[in-house]
This record gives structure tokens, C-alpha cells and sequence, in this order.
């Protein structure tokens, strides 16, 4: 009996029904042109011209690709299959759109029997039960039951049980079927699946973007702020005016902060109506302030640059100057010594590699547990190049090879 008491029943069977009330209208249009063609007063070919017109009309809505995300939206919120929804943009082909109308045609067809069973089935059922205790007998006593009539011994009582035991499990059981038939005609095509797989991977790389935004400028200039910070503090008494510079590096190192951090906020939001978020693009033009920022820090930087950062594509420029402020950074927190940065701008590719002395014990390693250096990974294999960082003959060495080529 546990089916007959089950919430899924119940929603099934709201689900059969919708069906049955949605194949109203075709019913109706069915009656209606059988009793044209069974009428003298129209001729034949204009009852069967319009025929054909209802004919097109009615098979129309059963192929649209609304339809097919309604039944699926139904079929989520009442069978419980859990199927997606289909990808934005993207037109259902040939195979899609004749599922998608075998299904609605079924659901139609199953929730038009299950409709006529309950108007039917039920109230007779229930006057079967009721006339046992004297409720609607006179109605009942007026059937004809054949070689049991007026000699009912309780068998009509049990017959109007067994009829909605076995309605409920009828829902029950067609329930159970459509849920299994849902995936199978309801279910993504390859393109869909493809297609979401892809919009999926939009998402993930647009995150992992903002990611490495969000990592190699608000931490660069939090890193800078944390070191001028402590140079301020051991020099607080012997060295005002050092104290001073120390407080507007930090103080533009804030609003530099700042600034990042609402273009990636606006990024975040998306939002048409808002005004949208103007990108800080820093490129390798701005390297010389990045090296005297770094520098501010107490940071020796021994900068080398060959070629005209003008020639260097937009995209390759942005991500090129990313890596050296993440490698500064790195320098800054976990090295030891002076660091010296070469970038040579050739004419198809962008090289760039920074050196500094290995941090000394105790501090932390900048291979292990950052987010920083996936961050350069991922923005080299982005442009196809190529990077190797790690530890080098007692130094640590960053370096990278962005090409030009599909960047333009």
C-alpha cells in the first residue's frame, strides 16, 4: 500500500493529469470534425481542407523547442528526473524535435486515459462503497449487474476498493514509466552535452581569470604594503622622512588595491544596466613604475629590457607584465638578495626571466601551497608558450616564452 500514500504518487499523478487537461483542446477538435464530416450541410473537401490546417496547427506545437524545455521543467519538478535544461542558444535538430514530440505526444495520450479513468472510475467507485452504508443505494439499486442483481452480498463494496487500489497503482505504475521514458526522449543530445560541457569551461576558465587577477594585484599591493609597513616600523624613530615615503607607498598601494578590486567585483556582477568596470590594464608599459614600486620596498631590482614594449601584442603585454609582478612579489616575500629582471621583445615572442638568490631558512617556498605560480602557469599555457620556474643552481629562476602568433 506504500505507493498509494507516497508524495510521488500523488505528483505523478498531477503530472498524468496536466497531460490529459493539455489533450482538452485536440479532443475537442477531434469531436468537432467528426461531426462535420458525419453533417450533409458542409462539403466534404472543405471539411477535409480544414483538416488538414488543424492537422498542421496542432502537430506545430509538439515540434517547438519550447515546448520540449516546458516538459522538462514538468518532468524535473514532478517525476523527479533529473534532466537539464537545454543550452542556451542552441536549436534542437531533427532527432531532437521528433522526441520531443513523441514524448508529448505520449504524455498526452497517457494523461487523456488517466483523466477519463478518474472521471469515471472514481465517483462509481465511491457509490459502491457508499451504498454499503445506505449512502446513494437508490441510485445503485437501479444498475443492472446481471445474475447478481438484488443479491448483493458485498461484492460491490469490494469492487469500488479494488477500482481505486488499482487507479492509485495505475498512476503509480505510468508515473514510473513516463520518469523512465523522460532521459531517453527528453534526455541532452551529444550537441547539448558538448555544448554544455563548453559553456562549463567558459565559467571555470572566466573564474580561474578572475582568480588570477584578484591573486597578482590586490596581492602584490597588500605584499608591498605589508613590507613598507615593517621597513616603517624598524626605522620609526631614527628615520621620519623614511617613515613618511613609507606611508604614501602604502597609501597608494591601497588604492591601487582598491581600484583592482572593484574591476573584479564588476566583472563578478555582470550586470547590463550598471555602468561596467573600466579594467586597470597594466601592460609592459607600466613596468618601470612596477620595478620602482618594488624597489620602494626595500627590493634591489636589477631591470634589463631590450626592444620596444609598443610592438608587443596587447594580450601578451598584459599577461607578461602579470608574471613579473607575481615574480616580484614572490621575491619580495620569500627571497633573498637582489633580483635581476631581463625582458627581451623580439619580434615574434616576448622573453622574460627574473632571477634572485633562494630564500633563506625559515622562510616560506614559493613552490609550495600559493596560488601565485599556477596563476603564471596558467597565463603561459593560455598564449601556447612556454615557463620554467624553480630552483637553479642555488637561485630561483623564473622564466617564460610568449609568442605573438594569434594574439594580434
Amino acid at each position: 500500500m506504500a505507493p498509494l500514500v507516497a508524495g510521488s504518487t500523488w505528483r505523478r499523478g498531477v503530472f498524468l493529469l496536466l497531460g490529459g487537461v493539455l489533450a482538452l483542446p485536440y479532443a475537442l477538435l477531434a469531436v468537432t470534425f467528426a461531426q462535420l464530416l458525419t453533417g450533409a450541410e458542409i462539403p466534404r473537401s472543405l471539411v477535409f481542407a480544414l483538416l488538414v490546417i488543424a492537422l498542421v496547427i496542432a502537430v506545430v506545437p509538439l515540434l517547438l523547442d519550447g515546448s520540449r524545455a516546458l516538459e522538462i521543467a514538468a518532468v524535473r519538478a514532478l517525476l523527479g528526473v533529473d534532466l537539464p535544461d537545454p543550452a542556451p542558444g542552441h536549436r534542437g535538430d531533427r532527432d531532437t524535435r521528433l522526441r520531443s514530440a513523441l514524448w508529448i505526444a505520449t504524455h498526452l495520450t497517457i494523461g487523456a486515459l488517466v483523466m477519463v479513468a478518474l472521471i469515471t472510475a472514481v465517483p462509481m467507485a465511491l457509490a459502491f462503497i457508499a451504498q454499503q452504508f445506505g449512502i446513494g443505494a437508490d441510485l445503485v439499486s437501479r444498475e443492472r449487474f446481471g445474475p447478481l442483481d438484488g443479491r448483493d452480498t458485498g461484492w460491490l463494496t469490494l469492487t469500488g476498493v479494488v477500482l481505486l487500489v488499482g487507479l492509485g497503482y495505475a498512476v503509480a505504475g505510468l508515473g514510473a514509466l513516463a520518469g523512465s521514458m523522460a532521459p531517453v526522449l527528453l534526455g541532452p543530445t551529444p550537441a547539448e552535452r558538448i555544448a554544455a560541457l563548453e559553456a562549463q569551461a567558459t565559467r571555470l576558465a572566466e573564474r580561474n581569470r578572475l582568480a588570477r587577477e584578484l591573486h597578482d594585484s590586490v596581492g602584490h599591493a597588500l605584499t608591498v604594503a605589508t613590507l613598507q609597513a615593517g621597513a616603517a616600523r624598524e626605522v620609526l624613530d631614527t628615520d621620519p622622512e623614511f617613515v613618511r615615503r613609507a606611508l604614501a607607498a602604502i597609501e597608494e598601494a591601497g588604492r591601487t588595491a582598491m581600484d583592482e578590486l572593484d574591476h573584479v567585483l564588476g566583472l563578478l556582477r555582470e550586470t547590463g544596466g550598471d555602468r561596467p568596470s573600466v579594467a586597470p590594464q597594466r601592460t609592459l608599459a607600466d613596468l618601470d613604475r612596477l620595478v620602482s614600486d618594488a624597489r620602494a620596498t626595500g627590493l634591489a631590482v636589477h631591470a634589463h629590457r631590450f626592444g620596444d614594449p609598443a610592438r608587443v601584442p596587447p594580450a601578451v603585454s598584459r599577461e607578461g607584465y602579470r608574471i613579473v609582478q607575481e615574480g616580484l612579489t614572490n621575491a619580495a616575500r620569500y627571497g633573498h638578495g637582489p633580483v635581476t629582471l631581463r625582458l627581451d621583445l623580439h619580434p615574434d615572442a616576448l622573453d622574460l626571466e627574473l632571477v634572485n638568490a633562494v630564500g633563506r631558512a625559515g622562510r616560506a617556498d614559493p613552490g609550495r601551497g600559493g596560488r601565485g605560480l599556477d596563476g603564471m602557469r596558467e597565463r603561459v599555457l593560455l598564449l601556447g608558450g612556454r615557463l620554467s620556474v624553480g630552483p637553479h643552481g642555488g637561485r630561483w629562476l623564473i622564466r617564460a616564452r610568449l609568442p605573438y602568433e594569434g594574439t594580434r
